[in-house]
């Protein structure tokens, strides 16, 4: 047994009893005593030889113990198995005990950890959502903390390290979307820059017809629109706007905002937070100077944009409308933004953009107006630019240059009119009856008395219906010189100028008017092909009293100028020689129209050189042609006394010129007394004209004088008085003083070659030899006068 004793016989039955520690023995002793080594591996105990009852007794007694510790042993096997049975359910629950212990020692550990995990996962989640609601800004800040200020706590967490990692990450998320939104702003800006220029020139307007001086709306704008990008907070907060869509990013309607008539300021439009959110990240990321460089560099890439004018920008005033609301647009938001950012744009990086915007401005408006035909057009033009100039002047922008560029429109301008008004000149000049305007009431008198200063003391007395000396084209042109005053006086308005600057530029003008296109107008009318001797005369008459009338333009000009004409420098207008130089132009015109006419007329002359004799009155063409002068001197009786004698004086010396060449003339080969004897009478009747004084104011035989060089030389001829030529020729007392040897000699050849084929002196066949030898002899002296003459 376990720790028993065993007893047993030995191998021969001889009561030998083995004594030992059954629990010492090993496996495979085999109930066998053990052996004892020194005996040969046997360990035998011999029975005492003595007292051997009490031996028997004593093992009895042992198997009395053997069985009782059998029995003890079964109850303590059956108490341990009892035992066994019941501790492990013990040992179960202990070790549920034990984890559970252990399971609420971790929970603890966990919930202590969570409890610090928490708030960087809170902080996580918010950052997430406010970079998904585009609040950048506030993301910005909510990372700054996350970084700075709980992760460090928990940062040996494997989550913590990842976080840390993709923190740069976020940053550049948070710093591409808030560049995107100023792309946005950016873009949002470019497309309504019209509509913010618009808005700030009408303001601008407005406050120019109040009468007050033109600024900007109150910086305090500024710092409202700042403080409610950032939620009212005086440091930059997480922003409590709503996000804004790509439609309205930038911009407001301030139709929606305010239902008063009066127009909201330009800054009004405009919602600038994208652009404060954007540069305050810019500058918590340290990166302040990256994003200045890239707004100013985007800005003037739009300010090129901007300044790009489309090609047929000159065809209507809306092209300059639209270009000039981009470019006042564009320079107001810069202007809130230097006032506004704290140093994201500086006044030299304004005035560059501005010295550039200025010159690109100014040499597009000079290129784009120079195609300006329409005078109305460029006076629209020049009240846009004031307009233009005056509202940026009131943001602070140096404008002069733009007045000076007016001046060079000015004079643009003044050619516009100029070629305008030629247009209507013309239009006058060619619709004109040249016939003195009739009137038959005095509404109608009054009525042209009204548009033209005349006064006639002795036309008043006159009874209805009656006539004006002038045509219709003097009060028309008259009205159309004003007209061209006022119009001048009109781009004068809002220059700055002073009166006697405006006095000056109107005088030139003026002057360009009347000496240059109403001139040309008038030669143009005068050199017409078509134009009538009548028409001749009235435009003399009419440019007469437009001369008259300069002195009363003088007095409208000053009126509104409220310039004196004596004040020093002040331009003469040149009214008067303009008229007087048409006036000389149709009167040299009517000289040769009529000349012209006399030609037409000796065209008819058909007369027969070898006529035997001759008619009995003079020539049907020539009683013609001096019907024809007297109707047209007789038109001239409103003509100034000396254009109408020298217009007779000139005709009769040019009938007088063409007959002597027509005598004389290389066509005339052979000429017969009897022709010569009907030119007479003809030039009897041209005399006979200038006795009748077809125009007043000769004295004596003047007009007859035109005539003497053929009287002299036809009496010389018909009288055969060359006795008296010969001999007082080259005295001042020669009968024949106007007489040329050498035209005698021309014509007296003529008849010498007919004398001698027995045509002109047939009548004389007895004498005809002395008659040659006397025309011979004649001849001979002439030639020897005309010799001496040029020796």
């Amino acid at each position: 047994g376990a720790g028993g004793w065993g007893w047993g016989l030995g191998a021969a039955g001889r009561g030998v009893v083995v004594v030992g520690d059954g629990g010492s023995r090993g496996p495979g002793d085999g109930g066998r005593a053990r052996a004892d080594p020194a005996r040969g591996g046997q360990h035998r105990h011999r029975l005492p030889r003595t007292h051997p009852q009490g031996f028997v007794d004593a093992i009895t007694e042992f198997l009395k113990v053997r069985a009782e510790a059998q029995k003890l042993k079964n109850q303590v096997m059956d108490t341990n198995r009892r035992l066994q049975m019941e501790s492990k359910q013990l040992v179960g629950a202990m070790e549920e005990l034990k984890q559970c212990r252990l399971q609420q020692r971790n929970i603890s550990v966990t919930m202590d950890k969570l409890t610090q995990c928490l708030p960087i996962l809170e902080m996580d989640s918010k950052l997430r959502e406010q970079m998904k609601s585009k609040r950048h800004y506030p993301a910005l800040k909510t990372l700054e903390h996350l970084e700075h200020t709980y992760l460090p706590q928990v940062s040996h967490y494997r989550f913590c390290e990842v976080m840390v990692d993709h923190l740069p990450q976020l940053r550049e998320e948070i710093k591409g979307a808030s560049m995107s939104d100023l792309k946005d702003f950016l873009e949002s800006i470019r497309k309504h820059s019209n509509k913010i220029g618009e808005t700030a020139m009408k303001q601008a307007h407005q406050q120019r017809n109040l009468g007050g001086s033109i600024s900007p709306p109150s910086k305090a704008l500024g710092r409202r629109r700042r403080k409610e990008a950032y939620g009212g907070s005086s440091e930059p907060e997480v922003p409590t706007i709503s996000p804004r869509s790509e439609q309205d990013s930038g911009i407001l309607d301030f139709e929606e905002e305010d239902e008063d008539d009066e127009v909201p300021g330009a800054q009004d439009l405009v919602d600038f937070s994208p652009v404060y959110r954007c540069l305050h990240i810019y500058s918590v990321l340290g990166a302040r100077e990256t994003f200045e460089n890239y707004y100013r560099k985007q800005r003037r890439k739009q300010a090129r944009l901007v300044l790009q004018p489309p090609s047929n920008m000159h065809e209507t005033l809306g092209g300059y409308q639209t270009y000039f609301n981009q470019i006042v647009g564009f320079f107001v938001i810069e202007d809130h933004i230097l006032h506004t950012s704290q140093g994201l744009v500086d006044r030299a990086y304004i005035d560059e953009l501005w010295d550039m915007a200025l010159s690109k401005t100014i040499a597009v408006l000079r290129t784009h107006s120079s195609y300006c035909s329409d005078p109305n057009l460029v006076l629209d033009l020049k009240n846009l630019i004031v307009l233009f100039a005056d509202t940026l002047q009131g943001y602070g922008f140096p404008v002069n240059q733009l007045f000076d560029l007016l001046l060079e429109i000015r004079d643009q301008y003044s050619e516009t009119l100029l070629k305008s008004w030629a247009g209507a000149f013309r239009a006058i000049l060619d619709s004109d009856n040249y016939s003195p305007i009739p009137v038959g009431s005095e509404d109608a008198y009054q009525e042209v008395v009204r548009q033209f200063p005349f006064h006639d003391a002795e036309l008043e007395k006159q009874p209805f219906p009656k006539k004006f000396p002038f045509s219709e084209f003097v009060p028309r042109v008259y009205t159309q010189i004003k007209e061209f005053i006022y119009a001048c006086l009109k781009f004068s308005e809002d220059l700055h100028l002073s009166s006697t600057e405006v006095d000056d530029m109107i005088r030139k003008s003026t002057n360009l008017l009347l000496t240059r296109t109403l001139s040309n107008c008038l030669q143009n009318v005068i050199k017409r092909k078509n134009v009538g001797l009548t028409e001749l005369v009235q435009i003399i008459i009419n440019t007469t009293h437009l001369e008259k009338s300069c002195r009363f333009l003088e007095e409208f000009i000053t009126n509104i100028t409220n310039v004196l004409p004596e004040t020093v420098h002040t331009t003469k207008l040149y009214g008067t020689t303009t008229f007087k130089d048409a006036r000389h132009a149709a009167e040299e015109e009517i000289y040769t129209n009529l000349n012209q006419k006399i030609d037409q007329f000796l065209q008819l002359a058909d007369y027969d050189w070898m006529a035997l004799e001759a008619g009995s009155k003079a020539s049907d063409y020539l009683v013609d042609l001096i019907a024809f002068l007297r109707n047209t001197f007789a038109v001239f009786t409103h003509l100034p006394g000396k254009v109408a004698q020298t217009a007779c004086m000139s005709a009769c010396k040019h009938l007088s010129a063409s007959l002597m060449q027509l005598l004389l003339g290389a066509e005339v080969r052979q000429l017969s007394l009897g022709a010569l004897q009907q030119f007479n009478l003809d030039v009897a009747e041209c005399e006979q004209f200038a006795r009748s004084g077809p125009v007043p104011g000769f004295q004596g035989e003047t007009l007859q004088l035109a005539f003497i060089d053929l009287r002299q030389l036809l009496d010389l001829f018909l009288q055969w008085d060359w006795s008296t030529f010969l001999a007082d020729y080259g005295q001042p007392t020669c009968k024949y003083l106007r007489v040329n040897p050498t035209t005698a000699l021309t014509l007296l050849e003529k008849m010498k070659d007919t004398s001698r084929k027995n045509n002109v002196f047939a009548q004389f066949r007895k004498n005809e030899r002395d008659k040659q030898k006397l025309i011979d002899t004649v001849a001979k002296q002439l030639r020897g006068l005309i010799n001496s003459h040029h020796s």
